[in-house]
């Protein structure tokens, strides 16, 4: 009979093999944590970086009514403050990203084991905080699974730390500064600048939504590409806020219904407001960040990552202003010059000889990005003019937008001869701030400055630099006369190798004229007189004086404007007319702070007396002349019937105006100079190449090309209150005893187009 063994099977060494392996895997974690926590798998932040993260923070260029118009960066990020996000972008944020979040100190305990038991297939378990880890020190990190779970052992030790460092409205708004939304924004408030054109506390709730959906995969939720994904994506956010309670079924039905209407403006180095100032800023910034080292001795500053303010003077509603201005115009005045080409052989050249012209191709061709980069690579000379007949597809400047299209290289480049440029800047009188600065019709296409670089022959607009230093020296007034007639200055005189007689234009001559009338008329044997009597080093002795720094002969010739000039020198030397004879030097910046708010540099406004309160205000009062019944007349009255031709006419500025009008050798530069109280704003107008100009004056002219600019920005200007631009008399001195209240006889017809007195001299034309 078999026997019943009922003696219990001891399971002992199991248990006591599960402890060892229970503890030896606990242990095990815990010193792959530590290892981890120590750097042995890849460095970790430190305290300092922690407190401090390492990120790219862009410098913004901020105008002077608070408006970024640019910024330098290699992300575009902006931070923002907890404070500046709207509560609606928060919860919507928390409902679909992290609903535990306020709960969890980094690690979402529930979530991550529910992620766990369902190997991933109920979605991750990231919380905030550690999206956040990975987006400010490891990235996405690798696919590959062993390097996978390190990277995530660091995202929960730099978790759990972070929320030790921070609270969590400041983890919020770190990592909604962290996040890259595609297109050029990186951060809330470059997205909300970029999609939407507002700052992130103007965001709807549905809007913000959309930024919240974007967050899954920013560049697979793209609304510029697909808008229908993105707005099925918003609507699951809408939902999530709905279920958290934080909207109501109606208004989460009512956003939903609503469609993502964009107001797309990427932001770029190259397109947008004020792109040839802010080029010119950053080379002024590469020298002040070598001159101004950070003060811990740690370097230089970057422009493009240490997140600088850089506070400008321009105002960017003038700058607006100036840039349609300039658009409205020269987009019309193109036709024209387009139209009058088409019967020339050598278009746009006029004047010159086929060999000048290949002269100027050669050149133009060796300035070129495609000749650099093939002459980089080591190619031949021969087969890079080739390069250059070979018809590429291509994206080219017009002015009803960018147009693909095929074209050899050097086509293009004689297609873009044909372009008339434009530099204009606008700056107060008083205080030398720069409010507006136009260097170009599109810094995308030509991006040769013609405020700050381009020095171009000013014409008459030189004279009034002769006439200041006659009124100063031979102490003459407005209404005093001299008289019109044929003037030849001998060989010898002044230094001049051969007789010198300039002509009027129309080579008739007026007689006895007063001085107001002679200047509003540019006459040209009057300024030969003047000179003549004051000598020219006199006048370059003033004109220095006025700020203006080009190489000016000490020759007689300058009386009628042979001298070329920039637009930024000719503004602030007219400005010290308007500043009762004190020379303000333009200024571009107000500050520089860093990121944490530090004053870094405030520049000391430079200035000097040049001239007494009582010959600026002659001088003004003689250029009031050029807008009452001289070359500038227009800006008061004009024909309408020309209006196709000239844009903005007529444009009724009844106010006392005060400038002068200029005209180059064969119609190659047209300029206006123009003032009130407390604006000056000068504009040249020309193409590329002197070569290339409009054949009659009554198109050439700086009463055609350059004026109306003047007029069109100014009339904006007026049309906006909020920049009080002055239309008011210009201050008179006490005890200023100098008549000039002149008389003059009635003009019947002001043609809108007719040719200023001043141009097609014989040698020099004004």
């Amino acid at each position: 009979m078999a026997q019943i063994n009922n003696k219990k099977e001891d399971f002992s060494p199991y248990v006591k093999k599960f402890w060892k392996l229970f503890f030896y895997c606990f242990g095990g974690v815990i010193l792959f944590f530590l290892f981890a926590s120590w750097g042995l798998f890849g460095s970790m932040p430190s305290f300092d970086e922690l407190e401090n993260p390492n990120s790219n923070v862009a410098t913004e260029i901020i105008s002077s009514d608070g408006v970024t118009i640019g910024k330098f960066y290699l992300e575009n990020r902006t931070p923002v403050k907890f404070a500046e996000l709207p509560d609606h972008l928060v919860k919507a944020l928390v409902a679909t990203e992290d609903e535990r979040f306020y709960e969890h100190s980094g690690i979402d305990t529930k979530g991550t084991l529910r992620a766990a038991l369902s190997l991933g297939s109920s979605g991750g378990a990231s919380t905030l905080t550690q999206q956040l880890a990975k987006n400010l020190f490891h990235g996405e990190g690798s696919k590959f699974l062993p390097f996978r779970i390190i990277q995530k052992a660091k995202e929960w030790i730099i978790a759990t730390k972070l929320e030790r460092q921070y609270t969590k409205k400041e983890i919020i708004a770190h990592y909604l500064n962290t996040v890259d939304f595609v297109n050029t924004a990186v951060g809330i408030r470059s997205a909300s600048k970029v999609y939407f054109g507002k700052e992130p506390k103007d965001l709807t709730v549905d809007e913000a939504a959309m930024f919240v959906g974007m967050l899954k995969n920013p560049s697979l939720f793209n609304p510029v590409r697909r808008l229908q994904k993105v707005t099925d994506r918003r609507n699951v956010v809408l939902h999530q806020m709905e279920k958290n309670k934080f909207l109501t079924k109606e208004r989460k039905e009512f956003f939903q219904a609503k469609p993502i209407v964009l107001k797309f403006t990427p932001e770029s180095h190259i397109e947008g407001s004020a792109t040839y100032f802010r080029e010119y800023l950053r080379d002024f910034m590469k020298k002040w960040v070598k001159e101004n080292p950070k003060k811990d001795g740690d370097g230089e500053y970057d422009i493009y990552r240490d997140g600088l303010k850089i506070y400008t003077t321009i105002d960017s509603r003038m700058q607006q202003y100036a840039e349609e201005a300039a658009s409205e115009h020269l987009a019309n005045l193109q036709g024209e010059f387009n139209k009058r080409q088409k019967d020339n052989p050598n278009a746009p050249f006029i004047g010159i000889t086929p060999a000048e012209t290949k002269l100027i191709m050669q050149r133009s061709m060796k300035n070129s990005e495609r000749w650099r980069i093939m002459n980089e690579k080591g190619f031949e000379e021969d087969k890079i003019v080739k390069s250059f007949e070979v018809p590429t597809k291509m994206k080219i400047f017009t002015w009803k937008g960018e147009k693909d299209t095929l074209m050899t290289p050097r086509d293009s480049i004689l297609y873009y001869k044909h372009f008339l440029q434009t530099g204009m800047m606008a700056m107060e009188p008083q205080t030398g701030h720069v409010k507006a600065w136009v260097g170009g019709i599109n810094y995308k296409h030509f991006q040769y400055d013609h405020v700050g670089q381009g020095a171009r022959q000013v014409g008459s607009t030189f004279k009034p630099f002769l006439y200041a230093t006659a009124i100063e020296q031979l102490k003459m007034s407005p209404c005093d006369s001299i008289y019109d007639s044929p003037f030849t200055m001998p060989k010898g005189r002044y230094g001049i190798d051969a007789d010198w007689s300039p002509k009027n234009s129309t080579g008739n001559y007026r007689g006895m004229v007063n001085l107001k009338s002679a200047l509003a008329n540019s006459i040209n044997t009057v300024s030969a007189k003047l000179i003549d009597k004051v000598g020219p080093e006199a006048v370059v002795d003033m004109t220095k004086k006025l700020g203006v720094s080009s190489e000016i002969p000490v020759q007689p010739s300058i009386a009628l404007g042979a001298v070329d000039i920039t637009v930024e020198q000719m503004v602030a030397a007219f400005s010290t007319f308007a500043n009762q004879g004190v020379y303000m030097k333009p200024q571009v910046i107000v500050k520089i702070v860093d990121k944490n708010g530090v004053l870094l540099y405030e520049p000391v406004p430079e200035s000097r007396d040049v001239m007494s309160k009582d010959v600026a205000y002659t001088m003004i009062k003689l250029m009031e002349g050029v807008t009452e019944y001289g070359t500038g007349s227009r800006l008061r009255w004009g024909s309408a019937p020309e209006s196709a031709r000239v844009t903005g006419v007529p444009y009724n500025l009844r106010n006392p105006i005060a400038g002068k009008t200029g005209t180059s050798q064969n119609n190659s530069d047209g300029w206006f100079i123009g003032m009130v109280p407390n604006l000056a704003a000068g504009i040249w107008v020309g193409n590329e190449d002197r070569s290339a100009h409009f054949e009659q004056t009554n198109m050439g002219q700086g009463a055609t090309m350059a004026l109306p600019i003047w007029g069109i920005f100014m009339r904006k200007c007026y049309e906006d209150d909020n920049l009080n631009v002055s239309q008011k008399p210009f201050e008179k001195p006490e005890n200023y005893s100098v008549k000039v209240d002149c008389w003059v006889p009635k003009k019947a017809v002001v043609d809108s187009l007719a040719v200023e007195e001043d141009t097609q001299t014989e040698e020099f034309d004004f």
